[in-house]
């Protein structure tokens, strides 16, 4: 049950859907691109991306000293219905700006 209310909690903050759908559209991305197209702080981004982590929503690959996430593949049917009903919001979302190339942070 712990997952489950980790999930649910992770669900309620704005920032946090907003981190699922532009991973949903961009794929893996790097936490230096993020940051920069998301116009966050590190150490904002980095909690948000720890909640929504632990709740079962994303994979985290380190490259390095980089850490690259990504929508867990697979979904269990909660996440991927939440994923689902999250793709259907009208939310306005960053455009990709990438900073990182060849696996290295230009940050």
């Amino acid at each position: 049950m712990d997952i489950f209310l980790k999930s649910v909690s992770a669900l309620n903050d704005e920032t946090r859907i907003l981190l699922l759908r532009f991973l949903d559209k961009y794929g893996e991305v790097c936490v230096c691109d993020m940051q920069e197209s998301l116009d966050m702080i590190q150490s904002r981004l980095s909690r948000h991306l720890k909640i929504l982590k632990e709740a079962g929503f994303l994979r985290v690959e380190r490259k390095g000293t980089w850490a690259y996430y990504s929508i867990r593949n697979p979904l269990d049917r909660f996440r991927l219905e939440a994923l689902e009903e999250i793709r259907y919001l009208d939310m306005d979302i960053p455009k990709l700006k990438e900073l990182s190339q060849n696996g290295e942070c230009k940050i």
